[in-house]
């Protein structure tokens, strides 16, 4: 199987030296999964898991039997440093979505290089706060009782992430994001039907535009947040 190259796509390796990316590239297993094939579950051995090619989903089974997304994983993301590092391990599944090509570099290997590249230890917290940061997002839209809001609020954060943009397109699947939000693709899509009948977007498949009046309303609560 030819070897796909992994330190060069992701944002936690590809600011490194080329001759310490060569380092890390000879300690990584090349792995390629089916579409649907459980990469990682509770009580495997710990791994940093980078995806090549081809998608992935963090997930948590919830008390009532459903799945939590946590996140997905795209080319360059990457996932199980928090357990390579010494945390306690969570009750995470890594499902592939696709067919998936994928690094894996074992805790000693991983160990080794944290100690003799402080430029990666640096790194590996910058991201990692910012992963923080974007599950602390999440949390909180799970925790806004009704569903519109949840969307709303979603949908506020990547037009701010944006920097105002009026064209984007969502990241994930619609089901996905369903899962997301913590609800069903049935109430979603109701949720965006009412959102495109009031004009503050218009939508085809995951591609938003939004209105004038939508973005002229972000404006005044960025406005409002800066006082």
């Amino acid at each position: 199987m030819k070897e796909h190259h992994c330190t060069s796509i992701v944002p936690l390796f590809n600011h490194l030296s080329e001759e310490e990316q060569d380092k890390i590239e000879s300690l990584v297993i090349h792995c390629h999964f089916n579409k649907g094939e459980t990469v990682w579950q509770p009580g495997d051995d710990p791994l940093l898991i980078i995806v090549a090619s081809g998608s992935m989903k963090v997930y948590m089974i919830a008390g009532n039997g459903r799945e939590q997304l946590l996140r997905l994983l795209t080319p360059g993301s990457y996932e199980g440093a928090n357990a390579l590092l010494g945390a306690r391990a969570q009750d995470l599944f890594i499902d592939t979505l696709e067919a998936t090509d994928a690094c894996l570099l074992r805790k000693s290997n991983f160990t080794a290089l944290l100690e003799k590249t402080p430029k990666l230890a640096l790194k590996l917290l910058e991201i990692n706060a910012q992963r923080m940061a974007d599950t602390e997002n999440q949390t909180r839209f799970l925790m806004m009782e009704r569903v519109e809001t949840r969307l709303s609020a979603y949908l506020l954060s990547l037009y701010l992430l944006s920097g105002g943009a009026a064209d984007l397109e969502i990241p994930m699947k619609m089901k996905d994001l369903s899962a997301y939000l913590g609800t069903t693709p049935e109430t979603l899509s109701r949720k965006l039907h009412l959102l495109e009948e009031t004009n503050l977007i218009s939508r085809k498949g995951k591609k938003m535009h939004w209105s004038t009046y939508f973005g002229h309303k972000i404006s005044k609560i960025r406005c409002q947040k800066n006082k």
